[in-house]
């Protein structure tokens, strides 16, 4: 046997025999009990091994809505902004406890997130502060979330995996510390669910609310094969949430949710839709940084028209018309570039993608477009601005002519 051959043998069976060094796996559970009387939750955090963890550092924002801490082990409350919370668990067995208020109000007297005698409609980011998790090397930690609703509530929604009775899954493989993030619901609730292509979808309100819950899911069913053709990486459930006023009149897309008052068009007089521009959020996930806010809000819009519009739910009259509009609001927008940017920005920055497409189709035969740059920027993860003109022009092939303006300055 030639000895290059009879060394791969060797290796590849030293390999096999090998063993396989599995991480640890230790449990953590959330135990969520819903308290309308109060407006909180009381939130239950345990470790089945303490030991595995050996701090876990809360950023508690303002600290306001977050009361009652007790724990086993070490915890430091430490005022400011943001307050911060450190949790240094005893071994074996331990808990952290607290209670968080449900309702946010906004100055227009609309709320956020809410909770009445009957229903809660909240964010399980806000249910478990976000933190930095110190653990003991070769340590997975197995996250599960239980929710303990109020006598005649029905039943709770997320968009995590349910594993039994009001009981979750909860499993972020991006992040090291599982937390249960997105849109959630409990109480009282009118659900419809179907499936598109691999994602479960439940569209869920309270009862009462007025959401047209069978057209959300027929506008969804008319553009997923877009959504689809589009974005590379599609969601295994989708949770749709929406309620009367007094809930905020808006729209917000969070972790595989999206939030939609009851109240709003599925598809504006304008001709985009608020639901398709969430679910472009939910689907491409781009993080933007360096003052670039104008990309994730931008291609967000861009989808919102340009899906409807590929499903064959525009015409090109309604297109031009819209187009026009484009213009017309934006015609005074000098740059793009803030942590935030306004609906004007917005509307200029569909504007700068449409011409990039364009620019694109042109210089490539319309062998690449810009769905191309869309899949780049969501590859990239977070992306600022000076990466987002990098990464369209090596799928050019040469500089940009549309993206060498005052606007991206």
């Amino acid at each position: 046997m030639a000895t290059g051959l009879r060394r791969a043998l060797i290796v590849t069976l030293l390999a096999l025999s090998a063993p396989v060094w599995a991480a640890k796996k230790a449990d953590l559970d959330y135990q969520v009990r819903l308290l309308p009387q109060s407006d909180q939750a009381e939130v239950r955090m345990t470790l089945a091994k303490g030991e595995a963890v050996r701090s876990l550092d809360f950023d508690l924002g303002d600290g306001s809505r977050y009361s009652d801490f007790k724990a086993d082990g070490q915890w430091q409350l430490t005022p400011g902004k943001p307050a911060r919370g450190v949790w240094r668990p005893t071994a074996d067995k331990a808990s952290l406890t607290y209670r968080v208020r449900i309702s946010h109000g906004r100055k227009n007297g609309s709320f956020d997130t809410r909770m009445t005698p009957t229903w809660a409609l909240m964010r399980g980011d806000e249910l478990v502060p976000p933190a930095r998790l110190d653990q003991q090397d070769g340590i997975e930690l197995v996250a599960r979330l239980h929710f303990e609703l109020p006598d005649g509530w029905k039943s709770v929604e997320t968009a995590w995996p349910r594993i039994g009775k009001n009981k979750f899954r909860i499993d972020n493989p991006s992040r090291l510390f599982d937390r249960p993030t997105g849109w959630m619901l409990a109480g009282h609730l009118g659900s419809r669910r179907t499936r598109l292509g691999e994602t479960e979808v439940t569209v869920a309100s309270p009862q009462g609310q007025g959401m047209r819950r069978m057209d959300v899911l027929t506008l969804l069913t008319f553009v997923w094969p877009q959504v689809q053709a589009v974005f590379p990486r599609h969601p295994t459930k989708l949770l749709i949430v929406g309620a009367n006023d007094p809930m905020w009149r808006g729209s917000l897309a969070a972790r595989e949710s999206i939030y939609l008052n009851s109240r709003l068009p599925l598809v504006s007089e304008s001709g985009s839709s608020a639901l398709v521009r969430e679910l472009a959020q939910v689907f491409g996930r781009i993080n933007d940084e360096q003052r670039s806010d104008w990309i994730s809000e931008g291609f967000a819009e861009y989808y919102a028209i340009e899906l409807v519009r590929r499903a064959g739910g525009m015409s090109d009259e309604r297109y031009q018309a819209l187009q026009a509009k484009l213009v017309k609001d934006s015609q005074k927008v000098t740059t793009l570039r803030g942590e935030q940017i306004s609906p004007t920005q917005v509307s200029k920055a569909v504007l700068l993608l449409q011409e990039l497409d364009g620019e694109i189709r042109l210089k490539t035969r319309n062998k690449r477009s810009l769905d191309d740059v869309l899949r780049g920027a969501m590859h990239l993860g977070t992306v600022d601005t000076k990466e987002f003109v990098q990464l369209a022009e090596s799928i050019l092939g040469e500089s940009s002519k549309v993206l060498d303006t005052a606007l991206l300055q």
